[in-house]
């Protein structure tokens, strides 16, 4: 094993030889990515920009969400056959001031002062003649003036459904405003409401059903290479009725069933009975965020088992001889993503707006489960669409943990199978991303392809996001990229997190009401995601890669080359306290490679529990820095002064 023995004393510096004539496997596209879980209120309440909760009077509670004033009465034969409650509000007759709704949001209404927020309503009026409504943004919390921010009349002019929208201004700033409802006194007419709604106008690239702008440009901004969704554990449910259908989340968004949230039931000292899907953020939207970043959709089916960790007796799962209807999802959704528009599912894609196939490469099949019910269920699946769906690259999985006794019987039985890729997730503490950085340095090369679905370093004893455990994950990527000849793609997890309603840390984005944060690992991601090159280059000391191995002093190291651009990029990380001065050698330079300037981007800190907040959300952040050198075939050595713990990425530019 390689010795480095380097640090500010040291008289002097080992040198890391990257070798530029020889480039090595390719890394693929997809490497780096994003995976997406309605976990922490990641989609309503979170990414999705709808405002109101329970639009469409369709939780178990129908009316949880909202309070009602007079005279409101809950019905049930609405326009929407998978939504059919909508609410009837009357005159509020003598002794009542007024007739209405208000609705809490989530956590409360986040709106800004200025911005425009379009109110919208699916509504009727009994006898046909025009009726007014209220439509209000209010302060709750103001008991001294008025507390209404933002007013518009909305009237009503039909006996048939239709719909009618406003949009209001509020003049205040409010994390939690709440939205209100009132029929317009002296008014005697009766106005049924259904599928309430309130966007702001500006979204993610403007789409009207669409996604809260700030927290989408942030995973925008990872130029994510692959993006995987809906799940993780939603995928299963709870309950066989409770797992993620993706065709109920295509088609008119008012006609998207209510789904219970497999999440609403983990953690006792944080349970959300209130947790449940609009499907309003489905899989179009999820097709469509995928393309408008540029990464790969990957989608995962449910594979006839319900989450194991909670319900894992066999009864609770779908026979093995029942399982038509779950494959034909996964042909159908293949259909949906790919298929013309004279195709059933294709004319859907198309009638939704997206007449151009989302080219759908990859499917997972499953989540994590384990166990021969699995591998059974998996092979009927494989079989299928290996005939009908040829082009799909199909993920199985390894499990739910990095090894033990249902990681080391799936491997084998994924390899039997011939999925193409296998899901490893690995939630872990610091000793064993500081271990693992040459774990794929001995993977069998014949088999399928490696997919890191699901990491995160968790503490010891504080599972937060704070910078010592972003560099160990940027620490622990090194090797994922160095062996990019079996690593085909990785995606942190989970995502986003709500302040008010999270069950799991660390996650990636943080994000209240009305503000969001990138944290330390989010920037990881990025810097990995955004610096990732074409191919590997073989990067050594002493004819031996950098691990963090026992000898090497904490520091890890990989590099590539950069098609596009020309470029030579290496990314160092040293977990260690003390500086240290490395020599990178661009060996076998050609005589007319003139290397003239280094970018460095540096994401350090001298605290290692430091961490990003909404208030404070540039504790940790990258640094760029462009320094002119001359590096040729005579003069190739750059030394590289590496701060305690920290990760540079250094370009080399032609």
């Amino acid at each position: 094993m390689a010795v480095l023995a380097l640090s500010a004393a040291t008289a002097q510096a080992e040198t890391l030889v990257v070798n530029t004539a020889k480039k090595g496997a390719e890394i693929s596209p997809t490497m780096y990515g994003l995976f997406f879980e309605d976990i922490n209120y990641a989609a309503d309440g979170g990414l999705y920009g709808e405002l109101v909760k329970n639009r469409s009077f369709e939780f178990p509670q129908n009316l949880m969400g909202w309070q009602t004033f007079g005279n409101v009465e809950l019905k049930n034969d609405g326009p929407f056959e998978r939504n059919p409650h909508y609410v009837r509000l009357s005159s509020a007759g003598h002794g009542h001031k007024h007739t209405g709704l208000q609705n809490e949001g989530y956590f409360g209404i986040g709106v800004e002062k200025g911005e425009e927020y379009r109110f919208s309503v699916w509504a009727r009026t009994e006898s046909g003649d025009t009726a007014a409504l209220r439509i209000l943004l209010v302060d709750p919390f103001n008991l001294e003036e008025s507390q209404n921010i933002a007013e518009k009349t909305l009237k009503v002019a039909s006996k048939e459904w239709k719909k009618y929208s406003v949009v209001l201004t509020p003049n205040k700033t409010m994390q939690k405003a709440q939205l209100r409802i009132f029929l317009k006194k002296p008014d005697k007419n009766t106005v049924d409401l259904e599928h309430i709604s309130l966007f702001p106008v500006k979204t993610f690239n403007g789409h009207e059903n669409g996604l809260r702008a700030d927290i989408a440009q942030k995973l925008a901004d990872v130029k994510p290479g692959v993006f995987r969704f809906p799940g993780g554990c939603i995928v299963e449910g709870t309950e066989i009725p409770d797992r993620y259908q993706w065709k109920n989340t295509v088609g008119p968004v008012e006609n998207r069933p209510t789904n219970r949230n497999r999440w609403e039931y983990t953690f006792p000292h944080r349970f959300y009975p209130d947790y449940f899907q609009s499907g309003g953020l489905g899989f179009y939207e999820y097709f469509l965020l995928s393309e408008e970043m540029g990464a790969e959709p990957l989608p995962v089916v449910n594979v006839g088992l319900v989450c194991q960790y909670q319900n894992n007796n066999l009864k609770a799962h779908v026979p093995v001889d029942s399982l038509d209807e779950y494959i034909q999802d996964a042909v159908d959704l293949v259909e949906f993503a790919n298929g013309a528009t004279d195709t059933k599912w294709g004319a859907l894609r198309a009638e939704m707006g997206h007449p151009e196939p989302f080219n759908l490469k990859y499917l997972g099949v499953g989540n994590e489960q384990w166990g021969p019910e699995y591998v059974e269920r998996l092979k009927k699946f494989v079989d299928v669409l290996r005939v009908k769906c040829p082009e799909i690259k199909i993920v199985g999985s390894s499990g739910p943990s990095p090894s033990g006794d249902k990681f080391d019987y799936l491997w084998p039985e994924m390899k039997k199978l011939k999925v193409d890729l296998v899901d490893e997730h690995y939630y872990a503490n610091e000793d064993w991303f500081k271990k693992n950085a040459a774990r794929y340095d001995s993977y069998d090369r014949k088999g399928p392809k490696v997919f890191a679905g699901e990491y995160a370093c968790h503490g010891k004893g504080k599972k937060y996001n704070h910078f010592n455990a972003s560099l160990l994950e940027a620490a622990f990527m090194t090797g994922l990229e160095r062996n990019a000849d079996i690593v085909e793609m990785a995606t942190y997890a989970p995502l986003l997190a709500h302040y008010e309603g999270w069950q799991w840390r660390p996650d990636m984005i943080w994000f209240d009401n009305l503000g969001s944060v990138a944290t330390a690992s989010y920037y990881v991601q990025q810097m990995y995601a955004k610096n990732k090159g074409t191919n590997v280059l073989q990067a050594t000391v002493d004819a031996a890669p950098l691990t963090g191995a026992e000898g090497q002093n904490g520091l890890y190291a990989t590099a590539a080359f950069d098609a596009p651009t020309g470029d030579y990029i290496v990314k160092v990380v040293n977990i260690a306290p003390e500086a240290q001065s490395i020599d990178i050698k661009l060996d076998k330079l050609k005589k007319n490679d003139a290397i003239t300037s280094v970018e460095t981007i540096t994401l350090k800190s001298d605290d290692p529990m430091a961490e990003n907040t909404v208030a404070k959300p540039d504790v940790v952040v990258p640094v760029t820095t462009t320094a002119a050198v001359e590096l040729n075939a005579k003069n190739p050595v750059y030394t590289l002064s590496m701060e305690p713990n920290s990760f540079k990425v250094l370009r080399f530019k032609k």
